[in-house]
């Protein structure tokens, strides 16, 4: 039988005031800290949009998290709350009097009101009060509400009141403007009504308001309305985009200003459609010039880089930790310069899926496997036509790979031999825990027919290999016959796994 939590009395408080909606505003310059956010949150719930506005302008902490009690954007609630924003550029929040609404002025109060104000406890609070410098509407701050509701206690108030370096908090600053964090994701043809009225409401306060996103995520959406958007975007907030478009190169011309002004980005997903212009590619390549921290670099059929490799890797200034090139036709001249290019020194991550290399020479592979073997962690060279002439010059520099976690060859085309090779000339690597291979060719007939027969019989074969070798391991082969499918599919796997007693 559960037994009933009676309300806590800073609850009993916040719900009292709200069932007077004037005195509840009136009583805000004399709560104590620990009411407000309570109260903010029954106002919330309650939809009390005048005590939510007020209650804004007064907010003793650094951040409202306003993000963290939304589950689904909500526009009345963010009107309230940008209403409660208001204020005249340039005049500080604190020179705002909340009895008479006058705003007063800094000399005003210097000369003829700061000594008597001082001496009452509505200056002293008044003082304290406005401190916001960050509006986050994204989905964090749960653990803040929390506290403050009672799930998580022994918490102090300061360390709720401190600066967010995260956030570049602005407290000896206070004429900085302030900073609205959002999610921010561009779909379709248009945008909901809460991220309309939001970038309305930031182009006509750019001077006195940041819209920042760390996130930006991009999903068919026309070039010419994510311009607008982005015009009142902080650009040099945003660490992650992502653009699924399949722009051709004159759309993505157009939107690569922006991305140069996007000098903190860390992390790139771009999605482009086939597409031969040369002067586009060079304006592209260029802007990686501007992008001092970018660590992760994902271009989803980049067909337009194809013998151009090298223009976009001269333009990289810093090493990246993840690279990934994929479902593209790339030359050996690109190999080679993406083998000899300085910036995939340190790459963790290597992902070249659907990178034909069956016309290659093997040694083009090894030579790239031999530059990023010391600090390597991740391989994924599904749907590469790679065969056991490659299987053979990579042995040795996949033996170097000594940080090697997941390693993934499926939709290549391996034989028996090949994968006994494999299996020895990797057993010693420390870390190597997630193996992804294709199913052996020796289990598909002449039709690309697969035997399960055959396939079980090659399955044990498999286990007494690992049996041999000694130590437990375990391998996926993936049963889908990639030429005639084409696409990376984990759900047929075989599992193998050898574990001693």
């Amino acid at each position: 039988m559960s037994l009933w939590a009676p309300p806590r009395l800073l609850d009993l408080a916040a719900m009292s005031l709200l069932r007077n909606e004037d005195l509840a505003m009136s009583a805000l310059e004399f709560l104590p800290i620990e009411l407000f956010p309570p109260l903010f949150m029954e106002a919330f719930y309650g939809s009390h949009s005048k005590t939510l506005k007020t209650m804004v302008h007064a907010w003793t902490f650094v951040r409202l998290p306003l993000g963290g009690l939304m589950e689904l954007p909500h526009l009345i609630t963010l009107q309230a709350v940008l209403d409660g924003l208001a204020c005249p550029e340039g005049v500080p929040q604190d020179c705002r009097s909340r009895k008479s609404g006058r705003m007063i002025g800094a000399k005003e109060i210097e000369e003829s009101e700061a000594v008597s104000l001082l001496k009452t406890k509505r200056a002293r609070q008044q003082v304290m009060r406005c401190k916001l410098r960050v509006l986050d509407l994204r989905n964090t701050g749960q653990y803040f509400w929390s506290m403050w509701s009672g799930y998580i206690e022994h918490i102090s108030s300061s360390s709720l009141t401190a600066p967010v370096p995260e956030d570049r908090s602005r407290t000896e600053q206070p004429l900085a403007p302030l900073e609205v964090f959002v999610e921010m994701s561009l779909k379709e043809w248009a945008m909901d009504e809460f991220l309309t009225y939001l970038m309305r409401w930031a182009g006509q306060k750019k001077d006195s308001i940041h819209l920042c996103c760390k996130k930006l995520k991009i999903f068919r959406m026309p070039v010419e309305n994510i311009m607008k958007v982005l015009s009142v975007v902080q650009l040099d907030c945003i660490q992650d985009v992502e653009v699924n478009q399949n722009w051709h190169l004159s759309s993505l011309a157009t939107f690569t200003p922006l991305l140069g002004q996007m000098s903190n980005v860390q992390r790139l997903i771009l999605s482009v459609s086939e597409d031969q212009e040369q002067h586009a590619v060079v304006q592209f390549t260029s802007q990686f010039l501007k992008l001092h921290h970018l660590q992760d670099l994902c271009l989803v059929s980049p067909f337009f880089l194809s013998g151009h490799l090298d223009q976009m890797l001269r333009c990289l200034v810093s090493p990246l930790d993840n690279l990934a090139i994929t479902h593209c036709l790339l030359t050996e001249s690109d190999l080679t310069h993406l083998s000899q290019c300085p910036s995939i020194s340190q790459l963790k991550g290597l992902d070249l899926s659907g990178i034909t290399m069956a016309d290659f020479s093997p040694e083009l592979l090894q030579v790239l496997l031999e530059q990023v073997a010391d600090t390597l962690q991740e391989l994924d060279l599904n749907q590469c036509e790679i065969m056991d002439s490659h299987i053979e010059a990579i042995l040795a520099a996949l033996n170097n790979c000594s940080q090697l976690r997941p390693l993934s060859l499926c939709g290549n085309s391996l034989s028996m031999a090949a994968m006994e090779k494999l299996l020895r000339h990797t057993s010693g690597l420390p870390s190597l825990s997630h193996e992804f291979y294709p199913a052996l060719l020796e289990s598909y007939s002449s039709q690309a027919v697969l035997s399960k027969e055959r396939l079980a019989q090659l399955r044990a074969e498999l286990l007494e290999i690992l049996r041999d070798l000694g130590h437990p391991r375990t391998i996926w082969l993936n049963t889908i016959f990639f030429a005639s499918y084409g696409y990376d599919d984990y759900s047929h796997l075989e599992i193998i796994e050898y574990n001693p007693a």
